[in-house]
């Protein structure tokens, strides 16, 4: 199993829209990044979950759309400071592979928890409309791959 951790694309700020949609480079980031993805990554996660806020919404439906259609669809306990265990239990129920769209720190605590048993640590660090591809063995979860907006023109 794989579980694809997806940083949303980078936002407005809350003084230019109260909503918070993807800003340009937000949209710009995401269409690169999954972009990329779809032309590389086999398998492909079978749908996309998002936390329902607008910019995991928006940034969920570039990548599902990227990889030909995949189903979308909001769920609970992706929003920045809900528990990572739920998200521990409910991947340990699952077989096939998803991606989370959803926000820090929650992300980096689900990450934490997953390859190190502890949701403190930071294994990997997470960037707006960059993905963290973790794999399920029977020995536990390992980081397979991470891709980052970077990768297309480096650091800003």
């Amino acid at each position: 199993m794989r579980i694809y951790l997806v940083q949303h694309g980078l936002a407005k700020n809350e003084s230019e829209d109260a909503a918070r949609p993807l800003s340009a480079q937000g949209r710009e980031d995401v269409t690169r990044t999954a972009g990329f993805l779809s032309l590389f990554e086999k398998p492909r996660p079978a749908k996309v979950m998002h936390s329902g806020k607008l910019r995991a919404r928006q940034t969920a439906e570039m990548f599902a759309e990227a990889w030909g259609g995949l189903p979308v669809e909001k769920t609970i306990d992706l929003a920045p400071n809900d528990d990572p265990s739920i998200w521990s239990a409910h991947l340990a129920s699952m077989s096939g592979d998803v991606m989370l769209v959803g926000h820090l720190p929650h992300l980096q605590r689900l990450a934490g928890l997953l390859i190190c048993g502890d949701p403190q640590r930071e294994p990997v660090h997470f960037r707006n409309g960059g993905v963290v591809c973790l794999g399920k063995y029977e020995s536990g979860w390992s980081i397979l791959w991470q891709i980052n907006p970077t990768l297309f023109y480096g650091e800003r």
